[in-house]
């Protein structure tokens, strides 16, 4: 169906147009017809026409003006231009305004059934491309949720590669390089007798009065994260609207992880009550669309990198802060520095370290020890003491992760001895370098342990390439996921298993195929192939030749 708008202040003109558009389209088009300019734009208004054929001549406001104001609240009209005249100030402006005909009086019938075709050819077109773009739009709505839910897998729960995150970062848009975690738990409010129930059960009022300052579980968690799956593009909605950059997490038992991209630097106290302020409404949202208990916690603002440590003190928030909303930097603190230490630079030492990330964890420490040489020259012993506290706890970190090898009860007898007897200066090397050496044994590990079994991985592959393996095969016989022996094998082999495989396979065929005695069907099974065609086929793509040309 088209809506077709006839715009000219003679009848007869409307009548004749009217009885060519129903002779020739029948009963796919709906016509309404108007004679002045400002009756054309009222109708307009409420009709929306597909197409408008309009006379420039008309009482009061001309057919140009009219197309002006119309395309305000219809872009997508297409314009048929009438007049007597043949004026081309009227033509160079119709055009102007995206006219797609200007047809002079009297109308030729055959001249303007084409015109009304192009204009319907091209309603057509862009009904078409609507079409095709609500598609793609429909496909990014269902694909978007699971890139972000990946992406924030990948940001708090793996360790993550820079180059990971940056492909998640560029297919979300993310331009930040921090940010911070809310931690959403839902479940069903514990009442006094220890028995559970929705939130209907008691007023609003009564609900925030028992909540606020409550530090227990929320019951049935297991059965409200299975209830709530149902809301979770409700869920989403209400988080977009709180931030429209906020990344949404997948539904882990009753709890959905949250990244808000964020300006580096933390929020200030007005902004950090604005935050809990929006925080705590959507609580209420969310507990009205589902009609399930609702408590939210608050990470501090961190950078990409270190969002691990954001994620957990939204989860401490939870357990520890109370009420339905609690935000990190509210808590209690285990721990409280004095002003002016550095205790980002201590993270960044330690933090490098369990990364394996040598050269940043070096200049982290060689930063604090300069702090502590410029900021503390009267607390000589303290320095010597954080010096050695310092080198202990990182060869415990390396320790821990398998790096130092075997642990020896009196491997560091000496150590005492080295931060006593040292000059600062000589401190401040021996420092940097057990630190960095620390970070290098983990890095070295983890690299040594790439090596390992990609060698391995190599090794079975070469003694089973002729059987059916698959990357699930070699990844259980190292026991370890198919996922990570996929991105494994790819950074240290620098091409990928099945590629790794096929070129493996291909040139063991080529071998076999000089010999002319074994038949060509029985290389491709030699090789691993059962099905001769689907060998010849790879061959062919990987030389350029079939099995039968490549022997000549």
């Amino acid at each position: 169906m088209y809506r077709i708008l006839l715009a000219d202040d003679e009848g007869i003109a409307i009548d004749s147009l009217t009885y060519i558009i129903e002779k020739t389209y029948g009963d796919k088009c709906e016509i309404r017809s108007a004679r002045t300019g400002r009756s054309v734009i009222e109708i307009a208004e409420n009709f929306r026409p597909d197409i408008a054929v309009m006379d420039i001549q008309m009482p009061g406001i001309n057919g140009i003006e009219a197309i002006r104001e119309i395309r305000k609240f219809s872009p997508t009209t297409v314009y048929i231009v009438l007049t007597a005249y043949d004026k081309f100030d009227y033509a160079k402006e119709a055009i102007d305004l995206g006219v797609l005909n200007y047809l002079s009086k009297p109308i030729d019938r055959d001249i303007f059934v084409d015109a009304m075709n192009g204009a319907i050819s091209r309603i057509e077109s862009e009904r078409a491309k609507r079409s095709k773009d609500l598609r793609a739009w429909e496909k990014l709505e269902t694909v978007i949720p699971v890139i972000e839910s990946g992406f924030v897998y990948s940001l708090l729960l793996q360790e993550n590669s820079s180059e990971e995150t940056d492909r998640f970062r560029s297919l979300l848009d993310i331009t930040e390089n921090s940010g911070y975690v809310l931690l959403i738990e839902c479940g069903e409010e514990k009442e006094d007798n220890g028995s559970s129930s929705g939130q209907t059960a008691k007023s609003e009022s009564h609900i925030e009065e028992s909540r606020e300052g409550s530090d227990d579980d929320l019951d049935n968690p297991i059965g409200t994260g299975i209830r709530i799956r149902k809301y979770y593009s409700k869920i989403r909605d209400i988080l977009k609207e709180y931030n429209s950059k906020a990344i949404i997490g997948d539904i882990m038992m009753n709890k959905i992880p949250v990244f808000v991209p964020h300006g580096s630097g933390e929020p200030d106290y007005n902004e950090r009550i604005e935050i809990i302020d929006k925080i705590r409404m959507i609580v209420t949202q969310l507990e009205d669309k589902t009609g399930v208990c609702f408590r939210i916690g608050i990470g501090k603002v961190k950078p990409m990198p270190d969002m691990k440590t954001s994620y957990q003190e939204a989860l401490r928030s939870l357990f520890a802060g109370g009420g339905p909303v609690s935000h990190a930097d509210d808590l209690p603190v285990a721990c409280e520095y004095e002003k002016d230490y550095p205790i980002d630079t201590e993270n960044q030492i330690f933090d490098g370290i369990k990364r394996g990330d040598v050269d940043s964890t070096a200049d982290a420490a060689d930063r604090f020890f300069i702090w502590m040489q410029e900021t503390q020259e009267n607390h000589e012993s303290s320095v010597r003491l954080k010096a050695l506290e310092f080198v202990l706890w990182a060869e415990h970190i390396a320790y821990q992760d398998g790096g130092m090898g075997l642990y020896r009860f009196t491997d560091r007898a000496d150590y005492m001895d080295i931060s006593q007897r040292l000059s600062l200066d000589e401190l401040h090397d021996w420092f940097v370098r057990r630190i960095k050496e620390a970070a290098a044994k983990i890095a070295d590990k983890t690299k040594s342990r790439a090596d390992s079994l990609t060698d391995r991985a190599k090794a079975y592959i070469d003694g089973h390439y002729q059987n059916d393996i698959s990357l699930d095969d070699v990844s259980r016989e190292m026991n370890i996921s198919p996922y990570y022996f996929s991105k494994l094998f790819k950074e240290e082999a620098g091409i990928t298993f099945i590629e790794y495989l096929t070129t493996l396979r291909m040139t063991k065929a080529k071998a076999l195929l000089s010999d002319p005695a074994i038949p060509v069907k029985e290389v491709g099974t030699k090789v691993g192939y059962q099905d001769p065609n689907y060998f010849s086929r790879i061959f062919k793509r990987y030389t350029g030749k079939t099995p039968t040309e490549f022997r000549g």
